[in-house]
Order: C-alpha cells, then structure tokens, then sequence
C-alpha cells in the first residue's frame, strides 16, 4: 500500500508541477499556415512546425522588434498566431512596394529570409501598449495590415524554438 501511495503523491506532484509550467512558464504550439514560412513551415498535420514558447520572457523583458512571438488572436475567437514584431509602440511604419520602413528606415533582419510582396500600406503610428507584426511569408499573410495592431495583453510569449519535426530543430532566429 505504502509504494502504492508513494507513486500516486509522485504522478499527483509531477501534474501540478506540469500544469503550472505549462500555465506560466513554457507552452507548446503549433504552426498551422504558411504565412512565417521559410522560418516556420506547416506542411500536415503530422508534419508542421511545433515551437517552444517561453511565457515568461516579457515579464522580465519588454518584447523587441524582430522577435516571434504568440498571441491570441485579434478577434477574440479563441486561436492564437504566430507572427514577427515589427512595430513597437510609438513608432511608425509603413510599407512601400512590399518594403518595411520603420520610423523612416528600412527594416532589414540579417539571417532571416522574408518571403516579400510588393504591395503598399500608408504610414501609421503604433499606439502605446500595442505592436505592428507581419507574418514573414508577407503575400500569405493575415496580419496587422488586415486586423490592425496586437495589444500588449494579447501577448502570450516568444516562440524560442522547433523542437518538431526533429530535421527543422533549431533556435528560431
């Protein structure tokens, strides 16, 4: 009976240890569009990007222009994306022939390839407690050109790494 018990206080210990990780730590997700392609690819179901999500990085650390990162959706319908902060708040940005200019400069993440359009979006300023973010695989992309900015509450951490499929594991850049 005492082994017994000892292995029902150890499962018992591990799943709360697991659920407050997974509550305010660390999440798991899955990639399931191609607008972040070539950095995050979504192939199936059994063979699309899965990303560790560190939930705790920006309550240490405000979120910095070029990070991936998690968000609920802008709708309200209970599904979460995954895109790249451009915009931090008070700074503009526009777009002009598929270029990001941010407060006037052009926007370049060096290692990172970005899958460009060539469309136009007039110059805006990100209100306080909000971000721009784009998708990098920007003429497949739903984001802050269609639905407008990310609040800071939206926020659910930043996508660090592929650990699925076990040929695309890395460090996301």
């Amino acid at each position: 009976m005492g082994v017994a018990l000892e292995f029902v206080e150890t499962l018992l210990g591990a799943l709360i240890i697991a659920l407050f990780l997974r509550q305010f730590v660390v999440q798991s997700s899955m990639v399931f569009s191609g607008s972040m392609k070539p950095t995050l690819v979504s192939k199936s179901k059994f063979d699309s990007d899965r990303l560790f999500v560190n939930k705790l990085v920006y309550h240490f650390n405000s979120p910095s222009r070029g990070d991936v990162i998690l968000f609920d959706s802008p709708h309200g319908d209970g599904k979460q994306y995954v895109k790249r902060l451009i915009g931090l708040p008070g700074e503009t940005v526009e777009i002009r022939r598929g270029l990001v200019y941010v407060n006037d400069q052009l926007l370049v993440f060096p290692g990172v390839t970005i899958r460009r359009d060539y469309s136009n979006h007039s110059k805006l300023t990100v209100p306080e407690g909000h971000f721009f973010v784009l998708g990098d695989n920007r003429d497949s992309s739903a984001d802050s050109r269609a639905w407008g900015f990310v609040r800071n509450d939206q926020l659910i951490g930043q996508a660090m790494f592929i650990y699925w499929p076990f040929n695309r594991i890395r460090w996301i850049k």
